[in-house]
């Protein structure tokens, strides 16, 4: 199939390499790039909580960095924790799911519950993590690292769509969704992009897909759920 992934450059070369070894054809168009943000992440935590791989990036210049790195760390899912210890940190655990598989893993494996937690945070975010924390009795403050800004609709993409070349695009967030959408709109090909497959990582990430006319939903929030609906009857 010839796929279209929208997500930032290193992420979306890196889905690229994988939809490619299935023997796909690919379209790499960002709709964003990431940017780190300064912050103050200095106190006394009692482990470091993130939800996208983005975060531990994010801070690899903060000044805080070296203590945060000897904490635990809890990522939501395989590639966050991955990319936390290619930042180094030696102690990362995966929910290997979504947020509420990580607010079990919380509840279970944080070892001071005295402590507060740090959640290294995007400016952008689907869940009240903090919220959801201090409902259940954990301690826990929310840091920004790093937003999403968005990049003009690429002329490539514009290119293939009304070429009519794109059987699938991939969706990894909401507002790379959005932007999507707005994009084609911009760019005069609303009608085309919407006619082609869209997948995406959940539910709240295909909201502004309504007018499409397909969409599926990854069985789980990863990159390897989201390949596997490749698998699926396009009929």
């Amino acid at each position: 199939m010839r796929i279209v992934v929208t997500r930032p450059r290193v992420e979306g070369e890196r889905t690229a390499t994988a939809l490619r070894e299935c023997g796909h054809e690919v379209l790499v168009t960002p709709l964003m790039r990431i940017e780190s943000m300064t912050a103050d992440l200095g106190g006394a935590w009692s482990g470091v909580i993130v939800t996208s791989a983005n975060a531990a990036n994010a801070i690899r210049d903060n000044s805080s960095c070296n203590v945060l790195m000897k904490l635990p760390l809890f990522a939501v899912g395989r590639r966050s924790a991955e990319a936390a210890r290619e930042s180094g940190f030696k102690d990362a655990l995966s929910a290997d799911g979504g947020v509420r598989d990580l607010l079990q893993l919380i509840g279970t494996r944080r070892p001071d519950r005295n402590t507060p937690l740090l959640y290294l945070a995007g400016e952008d975010r689907a869940a009240d993590l903090i919220g959801e924390l201090s409902a259940r009795g954990i301690a826990a403050e929310m840091r920004v690292v790093y937003r999403a800004v968005a990049l003009p609709f690429p002329p490539a993409l514009k290119d293939a769509l009304e070429a009519g070349i794109v059987d699938a695009v991939m969706h990894f967030s909401r507002r790379a969704a959005d932007s999507y959408v707005a994009g084609a709109k911009m760019a005069g090909v609303a009608a085309p992009a919407l006619a082609v497959r869209h997948l995406c990582l959940s539910s709240q990430v295909a909201e502004p897909l309504a007018d499409a006319s397909r969409v599926d939903i990854a069985s789980r929030p990863d990159e390897a759920a989201l390949i596997e609906l490749l698998q699926a009857p396009t009929a």
